[in-house]
């Protein structure tokens, strides 16, 4: 819960951020020499690239919330089995020893969405985000039925 309400915040942060640039991009526009009309249109671009992220970020996190939503319906949510030093951070070996575990699993079974759920969370644990984000896409693809990319 506090993971929602953070990301809710920092997107109402940025979009209150993105109206503010926007209303200095017309701004800038609405002077009229051709200077600052280049300046406007390029400091309108900013906000529509960060609307852009933001909006398949959002996307992303609501359907991976959607996954372990049906996953633990099923009853197939990974076990937290992870070791943790005595301040509550994982331990380094233990993550690795788990991640082992998930990987076979999904290279058993390359086209289940749930192995390549449980094996973006072990990425997760080990604490490497962009591989964790990969594998968290291909299980959304392979559980939406769409082509995935290699």
């Amino acid at each position: 819960m506090r993971a929602k309400i953070t990301y809710f915040i920092t997107a109402a942060v940025l979009v209150v951020y993105f109206v503010l640039v926007g209303s200095r991009g017309l701004l800038l526009i609405r002077q009229g020499t051709l200077l600052t009309v280049t300046f406007g249109v390029a400091v309108l671009i900013l906000p529509l690239i960060g609307i852009w992220f933001l909006w398949k970020n959002t996307q992303f996190v609501t359907r991976a919330n959607q996954l372990a939503g049906e996953l633990e319906a099923e009853g197939g949510l990974p076990v937290d089995e992870l070791e943790r030093d005595s301040y509550g951070r994982i331990l380094r070996d233990s993550a690795d020893e788990v991640f082992a575990r998930r990987k076979a699993e999904t290279e058993d079974a390359p086209g289940d969405w749930r192995s390549w759920f449980r094996l973006a969370v072990a990425y997760h644990d080990a604490r490497d985000t962009p591989r964790a984000r990969k594998a968290m896409q291909r299980a959304i693809a392979l559980h939406d039925k769409k082509p995935v990319q290699v």
